[in-house]
């Protein structure tokens, strides 16, 4: 896998004077089909989340309020994404090594994921996540 690969996302955003409407419908706006949902948020100033691969896991991260980065790292090159927007998310595809940081005050971080939690789909180590790209 690539950082090429991962890629930003257009939601659908439906205008209003009452207020903005994005949704998503499952596979029309997200290429996996979605497992779980979960959110990060109230993110001390300073603190860095993710420094994790997954083996299998796919994702696509929203920034549903504030704003925060996404450095994605294949073990060759890396790729910055600043999140700001709840109209597009971020697609990460397997074995992509992710931190996340730079979060703004009361932002919140919503992962879609294509499966439930399961431990050992984790590198939690880069030096382990490197050797198994070597493979």
């Amino acid at each position: 896998m690539s950082v090429t690969e991962c890629k930003m996302v257009d939601l659908p955003k439906v205008s209003n004077a009452q207020g903005n409407l994005t949704f998503i419908e499952g596979k029309n706006h997200v290429p996996f089909d979605i497992q779980r949902v979960y959110y990060l948020y109230d993110v001390p100033g300073g603190a860095i989340r993710g420094g994790h691969a997954h083996k299998n896991l796919h994702q696509m991260i929203i920034a549903m309020s504030g704003s925060f980065d996404i450095t994605l790292d294949d073990g060759r090159n890396k790729k910055k994404f600043h999140l700001n927007r709840s109209y597009s998310g971020l697609y990460i595809c397997p074995m992509i090594w992710r931190e996340l940081d730079n979060f703004s005050s009361g932002s919140v971080c919503m992962v879609l994921a294509s499966s439930i939690y399961r431990e050992e789909d984790y590198h939690r180590n880069y030096s382990e996540f490197m050797r198994a790209l070597e493979g």
